[in-house]
């Protein structure tokens, strides 16, 4: 287990109660009541810690290396059923974009989501996450099949952005999530958005416009990341933990501003704490927000996804 800057004291009571149980091992001592003290400690500060979360700090958690991706979520809801399909068809196979079908449960759903990587070698496989227009071709390509069939949508965000290289400029980037955004306000089949990780600018956006949108816990939805705008309000990223402040990135913020539908609980600590329960939870609200939606009419669906973005900014003076 990895452990963040502000997780530190929580390792150290890791590292007391191992000792422990190891010196009970070794020794054939009675430990039990002193390992019992430890792990209360390790209990009452894990929630000190956790409860009080700052805004940065769950920008920390939301890029956490333990943290399950993308394509861990489509495994674990769908199993051997998922078949991932691939390409643009006019370009190329983009490794940050993933998609294909499976099943939960009976139901079949069309996933797309972004993918990270696991270590140095995948990370550069994939891009690090930040898709190419062809990921966003891709994700519209495998979406209006899934309309064609009337399967619903299940998009999962976690990327730092849509892929800013200048090739990806030339080649169309910002069309191709113009497009997508356009489209997807058309399509008529249900969407699930779920955002796992980081969801930042236009790189979510591309796969972001659904019917329902939830976010996890520990996760942030913004249109730039707290070190971006650190560089440029201050010209330095000392002052990321002020921009994650100001930005309003969290996902209380988001669901305060009526910008998502609901919040995904996480288990104490973080999704990589417990990544089975994480799963079960996910799958909870995919399949209890898509009989919801499935109850409308395709006119009603298109209609109130449609007013649901074009509300969003309108304030009152």
């Amino acid at each position: 287990m990895e452990y963040l800057d502000f997780e530190l004291p929580i390792k150290e009571l890791h590292d007391q109660l191992e000792k422990c149980k190891l010196i009970g091992e070794e020794s054939k001592i009675d430990v039990s009541e002193t390992c019992l003290q430890i792990e209360k400690k390790l209990k009452k500060k894990k929630e000190e810690i956790y409860c009080n979360l700052s805004a940065w700090q769950r920008v920390q958690l939301s890029r956490h290396p333990s943290r399950p991706y993308t394509l861990d979520y489509i495994n674990a809801l769908s199993g051997q059923t998922f078949l991932e399909l691939h390409g643009d068809r006019n370009v190329m196979d983009d490794k940050a974009m993933v998609g294909g079908l499976g099943k939960i449960e009976d139901q079949s759903f069309m996933f797309i989501g972004t993918q990270k990587g696991y270590n140095t070698k995948t990370r550069q496989y994939r891009n690090f996450g930040m898709a190419n227009p062809e990921g966003y071709r891709k994700a519209l390509r495998l979406m209006k099949s899934a309309d064609k069939f009337n399967i619903p949508i299940v998009t999962l965000v976690d990327t730092p952005g849509a892929f800013p290289g200048l090739e990806a400029e030339e080649r169309g980037q910002g069309e191709a999530i113009a497009r997508n955004i356009y489209e997807m306000m058309s399509l008529s089949v249900p969407i699930i958005v779920i955002i796992i990780g980081e969801g930042a600018s236009g790189g979510a956006l591309g796969i972001g416009v659904g019917d329902e949108i939830f976010m996890l816990e520990n996760t942030w939805y913004s249109v730039i990341s707290p070190e971006s705008c650190s560089s440029i309000l201050w010209r330095s990223w000392e002052y990321k933990e002020n921009a994650a402040e100001a930005l309003k990135l969290t996902s209380k913020d988001m669901l305060k501003n009526k910008l998502i539908d609901k919040i995904i609980k996480e288990p104490l600590g973080g999704a990589h704490y417990d990544k089975e329960e994480t799963f079960n939870q996910v799958k909870k609200e995919i399949l209890s927000s898509f009989k919801r939606i499935k109850k409308l009419n395709t006119k009603e669906r298109i209609d109130k996804r449609r007013k649901k973005f074009i509300s969003m900014g309108n304030v009152s003076e």
